[in-house]
């Protein structure tokens, strides 16, 4: 019998965790594809479905979607300071969104028939 380099709970920790870096991108998608939406608001609306985020991970993913052209920013004023900068997805960050919604509908399909 081989040794195993670690428990099966830690390794279904690193897969979880794998799966969730996908989902996350997917979901401040969502969350971004109703309205535009400050980054504190983005987490909230992500910690309030149970999905647990932080700033140190939400700011380089925006940026990345940013970036791919799935999202864009627009500053607004704000009464509690600065101008804050808002984010909403683009036509494209909007198919993007649609099509995932599909392929996870059929993982999902394949996960119940499994």
């Amino acid at each position: 019998m081989t040794e195993k380099s670690m428990s099966s709970e830690m390794y279904a920790e690193q897969m979880a965790i794998q799966l969730r870096k996908g989902f996350l991108a997917y979901c401040v998608l969502k969350v971004c594809s109703r309205k535009s939406k400050y980054t504190s608001d983005i987490i909230t609306e992500l910690r309030e479905a149970h999905l647990v985020v932080v700033e140190g991970t939400i700011y380089p993913l925006l940026s990345r979607l940013q970036k791919d052209g799935l999202l864009i920013h627009e500053w607004q004023e704000s009464e509690q300071g600065p101008p804050r900068k808002y984010y909403k997805t683009t036509d494209y960050g909007n198919e993007v969104t649609a099509y995932t919604t599909k392929k996870i509908s059929a993982l999902n399909a394949t996960l119940e028939r499994l």
